[in-house]
């Protein structure tokens, strides 16, 4: 009985730890609104495929569908951030999530009315790729606003990853039963109407007043400073950098997914579906497992295996000839992927200055998302050329070769991320206190010794 006691109340405290970022009460509207609109997202992802898939029956239109969907974030992410940086974010989520469920009902309209045309599903993807470029960048910097301890910023971040990869699982399954029984214009309806459960999630947080700054420069300079603020400072630069090479050689696997289904797997709808599943899978189990980390100490190396293990699980799953074994590294490289991508929101988070956060947060998702159309281009050209497997060994590869250089350089990251955890007081600076005290009765070539050894300690369990 005591034991039963003692596991229920240890169950209890690794709940709590897990959704620790709950206990904010903004957050907690944030992730109840959130969760309900991000069902209904992808219950319209997979509806606008499949409409334009019935439309056409062209594979060179969904990819055109997709393309015009992240262009925007490309080439206009940065400015985007510089307004995230100018404006209140919650009035401008306010915005672009109202302006998300407007081309939701345009889309319904269209649908229902009968009168749908390939164009109009382009244009109207178009406008939501627009709305994401500023959504996205000052969603991600409004977080450390919606949790009360900063503390509890990675946590935030990793329950909002599984929150995503949650919706994965259950948007394209309702979707598929909504599709098959009623059109898809009810995906969109029903989308459409998910919008505004973050709406009002967002009208009813307790926010402090945004302070506008008086003397405010044109946004070119602005946007120059961000650039020079981000790719100045190496740990914010060498993170960027490996989210982009990443996002263009390895993320764009999924787009070869049906040639692997159906023509080195032999199997047909059902087993595209399980592949897709099983990445999902791995990545929601990453997320659990970064949600119950207590600090952002040791995220660097974190980064360097998660690229790897996606890299490697890449290259494993090009030559695999057997579902099982495609299911499984499938789910590694869903692991990776999300390990590397919310390891690396949680570090800049961290260590961004609140007034440029917008903007490096932009550059964040022009480095995930902005590179995710050139990368699918390029993968389905190699593909055409060298074939899907040859393609996809180039791209684990390279995200091989893109961990091993991260891991050459993280000393020196450690290094210089420091003085922001110390001022933050990630890292407990006592014990230093203490060490200071003991080599006073210490000989000096040993305390330069001492001191040189605790450094070095430190400094590999910053990051």
């Amino acid at each position: 009985m005591g034991r039963s006691h003692k596991n229920g109340d240890e169950g209890g405290m690794r709940l709590q730890l897990l959704m620790r970022a709950l206990r904010s009460r903004n957050y907690r509207l944030f992730f109840a609104g959130q969760s309900v609109s991000l069902i209904g997202t992808w219950m319209q992802q997979v509806a606008m495929s499949w409409l334009v898939y019935r439309l056409t029956g062209s594979a060179f239109l969904l990819g055109v569908v997709g393309f015009v969907s992240q262009i925007p974030t490309f080439l206009l992410a940065p400015f985007a951030g510089v307004l995230a940086d100018r404006w209140d974010k919650r009035r401008l989520l306010i915005g672009t999530q109202t302006l998300a469920m407007l081309q939701a009902a345009a889309l319904a309209f269209f649908v229902m009315s009968g009168v749908v045309q390939v164009w109009q599903i382009i244009a109207l993807s178009l406008v939501l790729g627009l709305v994401n470029t500023f959504d996205i960048p000052t969603r991600q910097s409004f977080l450390v606003e919606m949790v009360d301890n900063r503390e509890d910023l990675g946590n935030a971040i990793a329950l909002n990853s599984s929150m995503f990869n949650a919706a994965r699982l259950i948007g394209p399954s309702i979707a598929g039963l909504v599709v098959a029984a009623l059109g898809e214009g009810i995906c969109f309806i029903l989308n459409a109407l998910s919008y505004l459960a973050v709406i009002v999630a967002l009208a009813a947080m307790r926010i402090r007043p945004h302070t506008v700054k008086q003397a405010r420069r044109h946004i070119l300079h602005e946007l120059r400073e961000g650039l020079g603020y981000a790719f100045g400072f190496p740990p914010i630069r060498s993170i960027l950098l490996l989210i982009a090479l990443v996002s263009l050689m390895g993320m764009p696997y999924a787009v070869l997914m049906p040639v692997f289904a159906r023509d080195i797997l032999h199997g047909g709808p059902h087993t595209f579906g399980f592949l897709m599943a099983a990445a999902g899978c791995g990545a929601l189990v990453s997320t659990v497992f970064l949600a119950s980390r207590k600090s952002v100490i040791g995220l660097g190396r974190l980064i360097v295996r998660a690229t790897f293990i996606f890299g490697a699980g890449i290259m494993a799953f090009s030559l695999s000839e057997s579902l099982p074994l495609s299911l499984l590294f499938l789910c590694f490289i869903g692991f990776g992927a999300m390990a590397l991508v919310a390891s690396s929101n949680t570090i800049l988070q961290t260590i961004v200055d609140d007034d440029k956060r917008g903007r490096v947060m932009s550059l964040f998702t022009m480095s995930f998302i902005g590179m995710a159309p050139f990368g699918s281009i390029i993968a389905g050209m190699l593909a055409d050329l060298i074939g899907a497997r040859n393609t996809l060994l180039i791209g684990g590869a390279s995200c091989l070769a893109g961990s091993a250089l991260f891991a050459i350089i993280l000393p020196r990251i450690r290094q210089q991320i420091r003085p922001i955890y110390v001022k933050m007081g990630i890292i407990n600076e006592v014990a230093a206190g203490m060490q200071t005290a003991a080599e006073l009765s210490v000989p000096p070539e040993e305390q330069c010794r001492s001191r040189s050894a605790s450094h070095r300690e430190s400094d590999n369990e910053i990051v």
